[in-house]
């Protein structure tokens, strides 16, 4: 016999679980313009009298019946294995499905066999069921029938009751970034870097990204200078051709061109311009290629001094002739800049030196840096400091304007993240954190980077969520490379993505309720005055707060319209 059940997109479903550990989830509201996300977790238990022989799998054909069938997609929750939970001797705390190596539920792909599901005996598996919400749909109550069919007395049917707020969720509230690594598809899908094959998967990609709310893209003008061994050089990914002659630069910027073209056709709105120098220390300058008296050679690199005059001159040229190319379409104030990713205080006079080769001529501009010693900005050093949210609260305190907020592999105590082993109420934890502190960006260093410590070789993703034992499952990407060049998603950036909702949901809640009752909200039914370093505990707390933000909104827009 098929079993089933309908379950909140924040439990994880694990092989052992029982049907039964899981709340049932029968009602739940959404605004219109919404992506609305559930589970409907399928098991099979034998029965005496129904099928034959002995069971090791039941196909079973899924449907779905309702208004809102038309707007719904289905796909399986696959499991991968996962060998390094948390590293050892990186601090964590007790909130983690586990700590030990195993099959963790991470990987949405398509339903095969023509929307047929396997149900398997002694085994809890979970189909991810998203509704995508017209904006144009009419307020109201909507019923969604999923029924699975296995034949032979084998069906089970669950229904969920959809109320629809007549009010339009707001669109982005803050700047997303994850870093998209070009290189790692090239490598990837072994096809030649710039190619059209290649820009053909970049755009995939890229299309993928934007549906789950990053609206801004890491853009290689040069060859990122992002984990990569000291000596080392990871796959060049540079847009903007140079020639040197004599002393002198020129720049060709047709391949940023059609970058640009691309971003524009897909709803990218911001270009992150790679680091100038590189990484923990601003001491040297990326890996640069040019063609020299008709030779195609690295110019730049880590026997480079970062404020040496070679290089200051060549930056400042590049930078005069890049702001004039794109402010040619309007496109100069969509750019932001790095100086150097990550810096520690120890590397302060390194970073204020580098900083100031490009300062003048960027004044007018977004210079901003992942780093976490409040002395960068204490000291001027940095004008929008990017801190992760475990080194936030001196920002905060602070009261530092325009604040974004950024996490990776360090943070794995008290505060939000999107591992692997880690429940999804705490990747959506950061949702109500952003929201409550006006945070304007968040950024997180890994989309796509698959490759292991320092770029040293290409990973298996569905095999090396860590990164070749590198960095906690989950930390190195959000999105798996399918076999046509397309990215499959990852739960946890369907997750993240519903905490973007969640604040766009407070903020329009805001704008009718004002900001200290929608944090009201938060805090009590979390339990306490909310900080980055409390994240919910079960799905049950996020959920009632996001049901009590939409009463509100139902009940100030019924106001309204009276």
């Amino acid at each position: 016999m098929i079993k089933t059940r309908l379950i909140s997109s924040l439990e994880k479903v694990m092989l052992g679980n029982d049907i039964s550990d899981f709340a049932p989830m029968k009602r739940v509201s959404a605004l219109r313009g919404e992506r609305l996300s559930v589970q409907l977790i399928h098991t099979y238990v034998y029965q005496a009298g129904i099928g034959s022989g002995v069971i090791n799998r039941v196909p079973a054909t899924l449907t779905v019946e309702g208004e809102l069938s038309a707007f719904t997609t289905l796909r399986d929750v696959g499991n991968v294995p996962v060998e390094r939970p948390v590293l050892q001797g990186v601090p964590a705390d007790e909130d983690y499905i586990s700590f030990h190596a195993g099959l963790f539920p991470d990987l949405l792909r398509p339903l095969h066999y023509g929307n047929t599901v396997i149900c398997t005996p002694d085994a809890l598996f979970s189909v991810w069921v998203t509704v995508e919400i017209p904006e144009s749909l009419a307020a109201g109550i909507y019923e969604l029938t999923l029924r699975l069919d296995g034949g032979e007395g084998n069906l089970a049917e669950e229904h969920l009751s959809v109320e629809v707020i007549d009010a339009v969720l707001l669109g982005e509230s803050i700047y997303l970034t994850q870093w998209f690594h070009c290189d790692c598809l090239a490598s990837y899908y072994h096809v030649e870097m710039w190619s059209e094959r290649h820009w053909e998967i970049i755009e995939n990609f890229a299309r993928t990204a934007v549906k789950n709310g990053i609206n801004m893209l890491l853009t290689p003008v040069f060859t990122p200078p992002l984990d990569t061994a000291v000596g080392g050089e990871r796959p060049t990914a540079q847009l903007v051709g140079v020639t040197k002659t004599g002393e002198t630069y020129t720049f060709d910027f047709s391949l940023l061109d059609r970058w640009i073209e691309m971003c524009d056709r897909i709803g990218v709105q911001y270009f992150e311009i790679a680091h100038f120098f590189t990484q923990w220390g601003a001491e040297h300058a990326p890996k640069i290629m040019a063609t020299v008296d008709g030779e195609y050679k690295r110019i730049f690199g880590w026997d480079t001094d970062a404020t040496g005059d070679e290089y200051t001159t060549f930056l400042q040229s590049f930078l005069t002739e890049f702001l004039a190319h794109m402010k040619k379409n309007g496109n100069d104030k969509r750019c932001f800049f790095h100086v150097s990713d990550e810096p520690r205080e120890k590397h302060l006079e390194s970073y204020r030196a580098a900083r100031a080769v490009v300062s003048e001529l960027l004044k007018d501009y977004t210079i901003m840096d992942a780093l976490s010693n409040y002395v960068f900005w204490k000291d001027g050093v940095v004008s929008t400091p990017i801190p992760s949210n475990k080194h936030i609260a001196p920002f905060i305190e602070g009261r530092v304007p325009n604040l974004w907020t950024y996490y990776c592999c360090s943070e794995t105590q008290k505060v939000s993240n999107r591992l692997i082993a880690m429940p999804s109420w705490r990747n959506r934890s950061i949702g109500f954190q952003m929201y409550k502190y006006d945070i304007v960006g968040f950024l997180q260093w890994g989309y796509n980077f698959y490759y292991n410590r320092q770029s040293g070789d290409l990973i298996n993703p569905y095999l090396q969520q860590d990164g070749d034992a590198w960095v906690p499952a989950g930390d190195a990407f959000s999105v798996y490379p399918a076999p046509n060049g397309e990215a499959l998603e990852s739960l946890r950036i369907a997750v993240f993505y519903d905490a973007l909702q969640d604040m766009r949901a407070m903020r329009l809640c805001e704008q009718y309720c004002g900001k200290d009752a929608v944090v009201a909200v938060i805090d009590e039914e979390i339990g306490t005055d909310v900080t980055f370093d409390t994240c919910a505990k079960n799905a049950a707390q996020i959920l009632k707060i996001r049901e009590r933000v939409n009463e509100m909104l139902r009940q100030a827009v019924k106001t309204n319209t009276k």
